[in-house]
């Protein structure tokens, strides 16, 4: 039975329909050979029956049976059929854009940002809320709201195909006051009271978090279109706060706390010492050379894209973060041998392809003998990562199989 062919229950939120069906083939937690077709034609775009068959091992037959399976859930539909020489034409399978729909809440320092996607990873409608400090109370009525309004977005008898939400949050939130030298007890709610938790009770679906900037390399692993990503590489993200993320054997590694990647904290030295990389390459400093001139610096938390920020301060921030993220990356490497970096974050395209090429020409300077320089490269997914690898959590969890993206 499809999704839309189940029964459902409708639980109103601010009188807003939203679907509360569970239990369906199409929702749960697929197989995992279904989740390796998925994954593999997600990578690939289209897939023919035979080219899953030769890429995973599996016999024509039981290939044969998942598509059918998965083309009558909804999740995959037929493409033109290509025809050769000889032989029946072969038919490649896309994936359905309508298949599923995910929720993405990223919560930061200076904003907020709730998205919804289809199936393919495509943007359907966002919602934003900037702030001087994120308050609990705040982000749930924010988050409550957002996700009514966006779900009239997604036609009523598709909306038992919404499979989770995730929320890409830096993790001990609490901490933040004192780091932006507020008064600690506005963050108190934080250490009290679980976000996930407290959105999920109200949800007919999962509810998923990850720290925020692991989440934004999640990003590029699902969404991402980097030609020949390597199967290890080293990502950095950088928002109020620089972080990071490490992929190993195609998959995210989090670590046993969840803060594997967080070379924020990673020490580097400067001309007169040494400081953490957060301070150096976090885009706090950039908010703080505004500021310090007099001016308002709020514009940076809203587009990226429209920022209008002097050049001097950009050249004066370029210079100390691609510095500090070189000497970070050379840490990095005698660690593990990355193939490859990526820099990514809230910021313009201009400045992101600037960054990366002054920390190439850094890393030059600093000695690294007896290692490998990586690759170092834009991230793909820009400003968004944090919201869309939210959204990836949902999706990786039920329909995804993990490292299969690099078959």
């Amino acid at each position: 039975m499809t999704p839309s062919q189940n029964s459902e229950k409708d639980d109103r939120a601010d009188g807003v329909l939203i679907s509360s069906a569970r239990g369906t083939n199409q929702s749960g937690m697929r197989a995992r050979n279904e989740r390796l077709v998925l994954t593999l034609v997600r990578r690939h775009t289209a897939l023919a029956k035979a080219e899953i068959a030769r890429a995973t091992g599996l016999s024509a037959q039981t290939v044969s049976v998942i598509m059918r399976e998965l083309e009558a859930d909804g999740l995959l539909v037929k493409g033109e059929p290509i025809r050769g020489k000889v032989g029946q034409p072969s038919v490649p399978m896309r994936l359905c854009p309508e298949g599923a729909f995910f929720f993405g809440l990223k919560i930061g320092r200076r904003s907020a940002e709730l998205v919804l996607t289809n199936f393919l990873g495509e943007e359907i409608e966002s919602r934003q809320s900037t702030h001087r400090f994120p308050k609990f109370e705040d982000i749930l009525s924010f988050t409550m709201k957002g996700i009514n309004e966006l779900t009239r977005k997604i036609p009523p008898e598709h909306r038992n195909r919404i499979a989770g939400l995730g929320i890409a949050m830096p993790f001990q939130i609490w901490d933040w006051a004192r780091m932006m030298n507020l008064e600690p007890s506005v963050a108190n709610a934080w250490r009290t009271r679980s976000m996930r938790e407290e959105i999920a009770a109200s949800l007919p679906y999962p509810v998923f978090m990850q720290n925020d900037a692991s989440a934004a390399c999640g990003a590029e692993l699902v969404f991402g279109t980097q030609e020949d990503l390597p199967s290890t590489f080293l990502y950095f993200y950088i928002g109020y706060f620089i972080g990071g993320g490490v992929v190993l054997n195609g998959a995210l590694y989090t670590g046993e706390s969840g803060n594997a990647g967080a070379i924020g904290s990673m020490p580097v030295p400067t001309g007169s010492g040494s400081a953490q990389l957060i301070d150096l390459a976090s885009l706090s400093g950039i908010e703080a050379m505004i500021e310090k001139r007099g001016e308002n610096a709020d514009s940076l938390w809203k587009q990226p894209e429209s920022w209008e920020v002097d050049s001097t301060i950009l050249d004066e921030w370029l210079a100390q973060a691609s510095m500090g993220i070189a000497h970070a990356i050379a840490a990095s490497v005698s660690v593990i041998d990355f193939e490859l970096v990526m820099i990514d974050g809230w910021m313009p395209e201009h400045l992101r392809t600037r960054l990366v090429e002054a920390t190439q020409a850094a890393i030059a300077k600093v000695n690294i003998a007896g290692l490998s320089t990586p690759q170092i490269v834009s991230g793909t997914v820009g400003p968004k990562a944090r919201a869309m690898g939210a959204a990836s959590l949902p999706l990786s969890e039920r329909f995804l199989l993990e490292g299969a993206a690099f078959y």
